[in-house]
């Protein structure tokens, strides 16, 4: 199951991601800043081990994220901790080529995803949280209509430093009316 936009379409993660550019992108210093990896050395192995883990899992969907233009994987895109019965899951995105950075390619792709969780998946809710600093994150967050909804203090250890994390959701009322 493919997603298509303008610019990216997303495809299903799959095991021969692990060979290309994604394990990197979870040891770079600039990607890494505000999440939780970079801590300790990933390997194409911890890739697959994890791509392993979210294939037929119906927690998770994982989706690459890849550029028309020439069919790069520059990111992964996600919904975790998926809840069918409470209808909501977590939204989650990491952006690994900085060759990308500020061309709206985590936009595109995250409305590509809430499309797909609300009209596909037909949930009530998503929601995502984010270290206090990561502005760009915030900002796509309030981009792709979520209100923030609070703040975890010092949840988040990085650099030996502790982090708020920034909560945001988002509800589907436009086509809850529909179901209901």
């Amino acid at each position: 199951m493919n997603f298509v936009g303008k610019s990216v379409y997303l495809r299903p993660i799959e095991m021969s991601d692990a060979d290309g550019a994604y394990p990197s992108w979870l040891n770079d210093p600039e990607v890494c800043r505000y999440n939780s990896h970079g801590d300790a050395l990933y390997t194409r192995e911890m890739a697959q081990s994890y791509i392993k883990s979210v294939i037929d899992n119906p927690s998770a969907d994982v989706f690459a994220i890849c550029l028309r233009e020439d069919d790069r994987h520059v990111g992964n895109i996600a919904l975790q901790q998926i809840s069918l019965k409470n209808r909501n899951a977590e939204l989650a995105i990491l952006i690994g080529d900085p060759s990308v950075y500020g061309k709206g390619i985590g936009y595109e792709a995250g409305k590509l995803l809430v499309e797909y969780a609300f009209d596909t998946l037909k949930l009530h809710r998503l929601y995502c949280g984010t270290h206090s600093e990561n502005t760009g994150m915030q900002k796509l967050a309030l981009k792709l209509g979520m209100s923030e909804e609070g703040r975890r203090r010092e949840a988040l250890l990085k650099n030996g430093i502790f982090a708020d994390i920034v909560e945001y959701g988002l509800l589907n009322t436009v086509s809850e009316k529909e179901t209901l």
